[in-house]
């Protein structure tokens, strides 16, 4: 069965650097959108930022020029490094992904997955 697994996130102090990591595991053939989005206490989730398996990539205005998405089509993972954190980054980040892999009964299936999510503090 596919999953999405996302390493560790932490604490940071402003102005500081973090990467965040999401690889896919189980059958997997293909993997087209990817993405991190996010969810900061008593808000909505919102789009951080995407990348097509073309590698056309996508930012929200509020981290554009500090955070780049990169993927990694060989391992089926996706990275967002975070630069020059601010206290309003602080966040449960969530990796996501569109994936052509086998589902738990064996059959192909192309659906959309989230990872379980990874608590970004970012304050001095």
């Amino acid at each position: 069965q596919v999953q999405l697994v996302e390493s560790a996130g932490g604490l940071v102090q402003p102005g500081g650097s973090l990467r965040l990591s999401c690889a896919g595991s189980g059958s997997i053939f293909s993997i087209n959108t990817m993405a991190w989005y996010r969810q900061a206490p008593g808000k909505q989730r919102e789009l951080v930022a995407s990348i097509s398996r073309r590698g056309t990539t996508n930012y929200a205005d509020s981290v554009t020029g500090r955070f780049t998405i990169a993927r990694e089509d060989a391992k089926n993972t996706v990275n967002l490094q975070m630069n020059n954190l601010k206290p309003e980054d602080t966040a449960v980040y969530y990796c996501n992904a569109d994936v052509d892999g086998l589902s738990a009964d064996n059959s192909r299936i192309f659906r959309n997955y989230w990872g379980q999510g990874t608590q970004v503090t970012v304050s001095s």
